[in-house]
């Protein structure tokens, strides 16, 4: 009996005693990591980006299937710079930030907007598309050159939409559309003077267009900055991107991919 519980004191003990070495490896698996992002990414070879992979022309598949867009470009030539491989992780808009907290990600590319809010949980590289609202208008128009210029005429808008809401600011008379492809047609057949709506929307659709028969008439003031978003205290991976961007645009890399999507240059 005696023997019996000594082999099964033996045996706990075992269990124990692996049960500590699995746990110390753990920790030493911490401790030996870098804190470094930059050097981690570095060490691997390759970044993995989240992305939602639906949202063209800045993320999305071509009729081959392969991952694209304006974003994915920008983030390819970074990547290619820094030596190291991408590996995209495409998730729903909603799932990303949690993607990017929990680690799945190193860096999120997708037109993320540069808020003060945000700014207060994550950190941000230096913005490679700015863009803001314009005036749209038939493109023999010579009679609109600002938004004081809407006022009284009629604006083809989504009504839930905030450039509902700015064009109703400049007096305009709404007309609801579903959307900027509606909208257009009505301009086009004199049903509607005009649309607010995003810039790099409007020359998205005149790049996929060129005869669609309008033209930007006038930009607002304010203007809107997305960037590369990063988890706080990854300074060294923030910097290492800044540098790729900054010599993007001082070698015409950054306005060349601009151009192929936009057909003008969104960098700056």
């Amino acid at each position: 009996m005696k023997k019996m519980m000594s082999l099964v004191t033996v045996g706990l003990v075992a269990l124990l005693a692996a049960c500590g070495n699995s746990d110390d490896t753990a920790t030493n698996t911490t401790e030996n990591s870098t804190g470094n992002l930059l050097e981690e990414v570095q060490t691997a070879g390759k970044i993995v980006v989240g992305t939602e992979g639906t949202y063209a022309p800045f993320t999305f598949h071509d009729e081959t299937g392969t991952l694209t867009g304006y974003d994915v470009e920008v983030m390819n030539e970074v990547a290619k710079r820094m030596g190291v491989e991408v590996e995209y992780l495409e998730t729903q808009w909603d799932a990303m930030f949690e993607g990017l907290n929990s680690s799945r990600f190193d860096v999120i590319a997708n037109q993320v907007g540069v808020n003060d809010e945000r700014k207060e949980t994550y950190d941000f590289s230096e913005p490679y598309t700015v863009s803001g609202a314009v005036v749209v208008v038939p493109e023999e128009n010579t009679e609109i050159s600002s938004f004081e210029d809407i006022s009284g005429l009629k604006s083809a808008q989504s009504l839930t939409s905030n450039f509902a809401e700015l064009a109703k600011e400049y007096d305009a008379e709404l007309v609801g559309v579903e959307g900027l492809a509606q909208a257009i047609e009505l301009i086009k057949a004199g049903r509607s003077d005009v649309t607010v709506n995003d810039k790099l929307a409007i020359l998205d659709f005149m790049n996929q267009q060129p005869d669609a028969g309008i033209k930007i008439a006038a930009e607002a003031s304010d203007i809107s900055e997305s960037a590369f978003m990063f988890r706080q205290g990854n300074e060294e991976l923030v910097e290492e991107f800044n540098k790729h961007l900054a010599d993007m645009k001082e070698d015409g890399t950054l306005t060349e991919i601009s151009e192929k999507w936009f057909g003008e240059d969104v960098s700056q």
